[in-house]
């Protein structure tokens, strides 16, 4: 099947799972076939305006759809999973969640034996296509997989992973968006104190962190070995760092890492 006929369903349509219909639609699936469920619907009428079906009724989505995205929140996984199972068809559905720190056997005890299903975690940067999905999966034969990594490839980029490494991904992958954003905040405020308008410094900030992904990515090369080219002996870079590594700059930053890790794997 193209991925552009595919029937989804995105159950629970809050932010990332705005962000994947988004991302869905732009990556070349037909916004008809996509239908998104909320209980308050009218906060999704600017998917609707995009001809993605906008609905209420997890059952219906379900029914309708082969392919099945839980992007609910933790608490309600449960509930919505006993609303879901009696129409879910082992033969016919593909059962993604975007939940975090829901396991696959937690899944599985609600469902269909032998069902296909996979744990996925994108970020928001899906609605740009830009995201980095890591993927792990249970039940699930060459072609499933090979759908599962299609969808998510319209979005960005996909790794498969050990479901032990899910929580670890969500922190570095979904989490990680806004610390880097917190991260880009700080450097704007930065420029702004050293002279620069809003505009001008946060135009310089985003390109300035585009560059160095890309140049990582690119160069396959480490963080240090292009911080060397820019340290001159006695040099402002220098400085700078330096100072904000008297401050704890790296420390904070693993410290809060962990942070959020430690605060998933308690629930």
């Amino acid at each position: 099947m193209k991925i552009a006929d595919l029937k989804t369903a995105i159950i629970g349509c809050g932010n990332l799972g705005r962000a994947l219909a988004v991302g869905m639609t732009d990556g070349g699936v037909k916004a008809n076939t996509i239908s998104v469920t909320r209980r308050n619907t009218a906060a999704l009428s600017d998917l609707k305006n995009l001809k993605i079906k906008v609905h209420s009724d997890n059952a219906r989505a379900t029914r309708e759809s082969r392919v099945i995205i839980l992007a609910v929140k933790p608490y309600n996984v449960d509930l919505i999973l006993e609303e879901i199972a009696p129409v879910i068809d082992a033969s016919k559905h593909i059962v993604i969640s975007v939940i975090t720190g829901v396991s696959i056997s937690h899944i599985a005890g609600f469902l269909p034996k032998s069902t296909p299903i996979f744990r996925a975690m994108p970020n928001t940067a899906a609605d740009v296509k830009e995201s980095l999905t890591c993927v792990c999966h249970s039940n699930a034969g060459p072609d499933e997989v090979a759908l599962v990594s299609n969808i998510f490839s319209a979005l960005g980029e996909v790794i498969f992973i050990n479901e032990e490494l899910m929580e670890a991904a969500t922190v570095m992958g979904a989490c990680g968006i806004a610390y880097v954003m917190r991260f880009i905040r700080a450097m704007v405020q930065g420029g702004i104190e050293i002279g620069f308008d809003s505009k001008t410094a946060s135009a310089i900030v985003h390109q300035t962190v585009k560059g160095a992904s890309e140049l990582l990515i690119t160069r396959n090369s480490h963080p240090e070995s292009e911080i060397d080219k820019v340290t001159t002996p006695k040099g402002c870079t220098i400085a700078g760092l330096n100072e904000m590594e008297h401050h704890g700059f790296s420390s904070a930053l693993i410290k809060g890492i962990k942070a959020s890790y430690e605060k998933i794997e308690k629930h």
